[in-house]
C-alpha cells in the first residue's frame, strides 16, 4: 500500500480535475464518465472494437519495456510501427495464396520491417554516438514521409491519388476474425498482444539475457567492465522492440484498416511510452493500463454523439492522468530521498 498510495492518490486527483473540466465545459460529469464506459464496453461490437485497438498498444508497449530495461528511450517506435505496416502492406499486395499463407508472411514481414528500422537507430546510437531520442525522432519523420509518398505515389488508389489510403486489400490478406453471436472478435491480434507481453515478462524475469539487459540499463560502463558486450545487448533490445512494433503495424493494416493509410501508427508508439512509464517499466501492469487508455480513446467518441462535447476530451483526460501520476511519482521519490538523508544524518 505504501508503494501504491501515491499512484492511487494521483488517479483520484486526476479524476476530480477531469470532473471540474467537464463542469466548466457545461457537461454533466458523471453522465460523461458513464458514456466513456458505455462507448468502449456497452455492447459486444464496442468491446470488440476496444480489444482491436488494445492489441497494437500491447505490442508497442511490450517492445518499449525491453528498450527501457536496456536504458534506451526508443522514441523511434512510431516509425517502427509505420515501417512494419509498409512492409506488411507490400507482402499483402504482392503475395498470392490463401489466408494461411499470407497471414504469417505479413506478420513476419512487419516484424522484419520494424526490426530493421529500430536497428538503424541502434547503430546510430552504438557506433555513431547519436542519442537514441534524436535518431529515433529523425527516423520517425523519414517513415512518415515514406508512407505518404507510397500512398500518393506508387501505391495510390486506382485512378486517383488520395490521402485516404491505398486500395483495400483482398480478403485473403485480412487478419481473420472469429464470429460469435453476430460479433466478429479480433482473437489473433489480442493473442499476439498478450503473448508478447507475457514473453517480455518471462524474458526479463527468468533468463540470463534479461538479467544482463537490465544490468546494461542500470550501468553500461560497469557492465562492460564485467565482460558484458553492451553494444550487442543494446542492439538486441532495439531489435526485439522494433520487431514487436512492426507487428503492431501489421495489425493496423491487416486487422483494422485493411489498407495502408498515412496515419497508420495511430499514435500507439507515443501512447505506449506513457503506458510503460505508468507501469513503472514493468510488463506486469501493461495490459490493464493499456486497456484503460484504449477504453478512454474508444469511448470518447460517445461524448460528441451524446453530449456535443469534443471527443478530444478523451486525450485531455489521458494527459491529466499521466501528469498527476508523474507528479505523484516525483513527490514519492523526493520523500524517499529526504527520509534517507534524515536517517543518514549523524
Amino acid at each position: 500500500m505504501r508503494v501504491a498510495a501515491p499512484t492511487l492518490v494521483a488517479l483520484s486527483v486526476a479524476l476530480a480535475f477531469g470532473v471540474v473540466l467537464l463542469i466548466l465545459a457545461g457537461a454533466p460529469p458523471f453522465e460523461a464518465l458513464w458514456l466513456l464506459v458505455l462507448g468502449s464496453f456497452g455492447s459486444a461490437s464496442k468491446m470488440a472494437a476496444t480489444l482491436l485497438a488494445w492489441s497494437p498498444l500491447l505490442l508497442a508497449s511490450a517492445g518499449l519495456v525491453i528498450t527501457f530495461s536496456a536504458g534506451l528511450w526508443n522514441i523511434g517506435v512510431e516509425g517502427q510501427i509505420v515501417v512494419g505496416a509498409i512492409v506488411a502492406t507490400w507482402v499483402a499486395r504482392s503475395l498470392p495464396g490463401p489466408v494461411w499463407v499470407i497471414l504469417p508472411a505479413t506478420i513476419i514481414a512487419g516484424a522484419i520491417g520494424g526490426l530493421i528500422w529500430a536497428l538503424l537507430a541502434g547503430v546510430l546510437k552504438t557506433y555513431g554516438g547519436v542519442h537514441e531520442i534524436f535518431g529515433g525522432l529523425g527516423l520517425d519523420f523519414v517513415a512518415a514521409g515514406l508512407v505518404v509518398y507510397l500512398v500518393l505515389g506508387p501505391w495510390q488508389r486506382t485512378g486517383q491519388a488520395s490521402t485516404s489510403g491505398t486500395n483495400i486489400f483482398r480478403e485473403e490478406a485480412w487478419m481473420p476474425e472469429f464470429e460469435t453471436f453476430g460479433t466478429a472478435w479480433p482473437v489473433i491480434p489480442v493473442a499476439l498482444g498478450l503473448v508478447s507481453v507475457f514473453a517480455v515478462w518471462l524474458l526479463l524475469r527468468g533468463t540470463r539475457f534479461g538479467l544482463r539487459l537490465k544490468a546494461v540499463g542500470r550501468n553500461p560502463q560497469s557492465s562492460f567492465l564485467l565482460g558484458i558486450p553492451t553494444n550487442r545487448y543494446m542492439l538486441g533490445a532495439f531489435a526485439i522492440g522494433g520487431a514487436l512494433a512492426g507487428i503492431a503495424g501489421t495489425v493496423q493494416v491487416t486487422a483494422f484498416h485493411h489498407k495502408l493509410v498515412p496515419a497508420i501508427s495511430g499514435g500507439y508508439g507515443f501512447l505506449g511510452i506513457l503506458v510503460v512509464l505508468l507501469a513503472g517499466f514493468s510488463a506486469v501492469w501493461i495490459a490493464p493500463i493499456a486497456l484503460f487508455f484504449v477504453a478512454i480513446s474508444v469511448g470518447s467518441t460517445q461524448l460528441d454523439l451524446r453530449l456535443g462535447l469534443d471527443s478530444a476530451f478523451g486525450g485531455v483526460f489521458q494527459g491529466i492522468i499521466v501528469l498527476f501520476v508523474m507528479i505523484g511519482g516525483a513527490w514519492s521519490a523526493s520523500r524517499g530521498s529526504f527520509s534517507q538523508a534524515v536517517r543518514e544524518e549523524p
